[in-house]
């Protein structure tokens, strides 16, 4: 029997997350209470920074680990560092909830009344649910194996072990603590069923082909070694639980309650990194494993995607909500994004690796956004409420703005570089009609955006006008770092299309 190899010096990435979240736990068993968040934020930033150096230290790296388990290719390494860039500054956000004030989020008080002695006495001791910090570690762990998987037994162990946390953090916001459980729940049973389907179509595809390793199915296909109709039941039930994972139409059914129940900090980490994560493993399946089964779950895309955008579309104008219009425009974008995974070709792979970039950044700089608008009670995330705002604030409001143009795919922003680059590689592709249809679905998406933009600059404000609260340095500086990277991406884009052109080549 052959001894397994493992290679470490390649999985150092992973391996330095996971231990960073290991090193968590300790600290919440063994460091006192008044020193556990700096402990926790530090040990977490170090550890990100740390795991995003030896990301770079392997460029240009392309083997199978751990006995084919585990790819490292250029599309791994690009989802890798652009998973850890978000994550950082995922935990910056969320280390604004114990910085300077206002620990809307994750105080241990969950049943304490806002403005209570209880709240009172927590947030002057500045007593946080520091284990916050850890279980995000063991999320992005997931997330990082997740679309360098070799094998689908690897791709499941890496999807259970991202969203057991995150089952978990969407459960913890305080001042909307019910809807937040109810987020939690929804979020839980959905993620089990979506599970319970991948798992399924694994084992459909294991009895078509007699392995679980991608290249091994990618081979059965081509030689039609076993029933095509069992390997397509398998595509069919495989697709579901990871289109779940992206948020696509009919499977986005989650994303508008969790994200508007869930913590706000949280909101934006699965917004931007669980999508880049989906996106990877979704890309890895259909680009390695499946290409020669093309003719039969490309027509089956092209439905979901033109699903996705129109329907995400739409039912963004009808919200009320800031969270919620955020959620839909979040199912929108994965439709575009779709219609460079249909592409199906190498233009389609470097577009979409750039579009889940731009599209992290702009993401979570906008929830940040989101976190510092408030009133007494907390945040203020009714439509109505930010009539006016960019005359109190404007800087906030400006960001915003950019951020919105940016999803309507606004020219100088990071957003119509990306959809340019999918909607081209899905026309070069053949999928000319489904590029007019995103084009169309854009334009329903920019009246949304703009008639955000109008409310804040040009509309009166109500009596009950929500403020700008005072954020702490750090959510200041991933709101500066979202910004300036949204307006980057839009003026001077060739670089990083060039390195994700670079990498654009999955390792067969």
């Amino acid at each position: 029997m052959q001894a397994p190899t493992i290679e470490y010096g390649e999985l150092a990435p992973v391996l330095v997350v996971f231990g960073v979240a290991l090193v968590g736990v300790l600290v919440e068993a063994f460091v006192p209470r008044a020193g556990r968040y700096v402990c926790q934020l530090v040990v977490s930033l170090v550890g990100l920074v740390a795991a995003f150096v030896a990301v770079v230290a392997l460029a240009g790296t392309r083997h199978l680990a751990v006995m084919g388990a585990v790819a490292i290719d250029g599309p791994t390494l690009f989802m890798q560092g652009t998973i850890l860039l978000v994550s950082i500054l995922a935990i910056l956000l969320i280390g604004e909830r114990g910085l300077g004030g206002d620990t809307d989020a994750f105080t241990p008080q969950a049943s304490a009344v806002p403005g209570s002695p209880a709240e009172r006495e927590a947030t002057k001791a500045g007593v946080v649910q520091t284990e916050v910090f850890p279980l995000s570690l063991f999320a992005i762990c997931g997330m990082l194996i997740f679309p360098a998987s070799g094998d689908l037994l690897t791709m499941f162990v890496a999807l259970e072990v991202f969203s057991l946390p995150l089952y978990l953090l969407c459960g913890l916001a305080r001042r909307r603590r019910l809807l937040s459980q109810e987020a939690a729940v929804k979020y839980f049973l959905l993620g089990a069923f979506s599970s319970a389907f991948f798992l399924y179509g694994m084992a459909l595809l294991y009895g078509y082909a007699g392995t679980v390793e991608l290249t091994g199915i990618a081979s059965a296909v081509k030689d039609h070694t076993g029933n095509d109709s069992l390997a397509l039941v398998g595509v069919g039930l495989l697709a579901v639980g990871l289109l779940f994972k992206v948020g696509a139409i009919p499977f986005h059914s989650w994303i508008p309650d969790v994200y508007q129940g869930a913590p706000t900090p949280i909101t934006g980490f699965m917004a931007a990194a669980t999508k880049i994560a989906a996106f990877g493993a979704l890309l890895r399946i259909f680009y390695v494993a499946l290409p020669d089964l093309r003719v039969d779950w490309r027509p089956v895309l092209w439905g979901v995607a033109i699903l996705t955008m129109a329907v995400g579309a739409v039912l963004a104008v009808t919200q009320t909500d800031m969270k919620r219009m955020l959620a839909y425009s979040s199912v929108a974008h994965t439709g575009f994004i779709l219609t460079g995974v249909i592409a199906l070709n190498d233009a389609g792979l470097s577009a979409v690796l750039f579009y889940l970039l731009a599209y992290g950044f702009s993401t979570l700089g906008a929830f940040a956004i989101v976190t510092v608008v408030r009133d007494s009670s907390g945040e203020v995330t009714n439509m109505a409420r930010w009539a006016g705002l960019g005359r109190r604030s404007p800087f906030i409001a400006g960001v915003f703005a950019l951020f919105l143009l940016a999803f309507a795919g606004i020219p100088l922003t990071s957003g119509f570089v990306g959809k340019f680059a999918v909607f081209q590689a899905a026309a070069e592709g053949g999928a000319v009609p489904l590029v007019i249809v995103g084009v169309v679905s854009s334009a329903v998406a920019a009246f949304f955006y703009a008639r955000v933009i109008v409310l804040m600059f040009f509309s009166e404000p109500p009596a009950n006008v929500a403020t700008v609260a005072r954020s702490s340095v750090l959510t200041t500086t991933v709101i500066v770092i979202s910004a300036a990277t949204t307006a980057v991406l839009g003026i001077f884009p060739q670089p990083v299309l060039d390195l994700a052109t670079k990498a654009g080549e999955f390792l067969h």
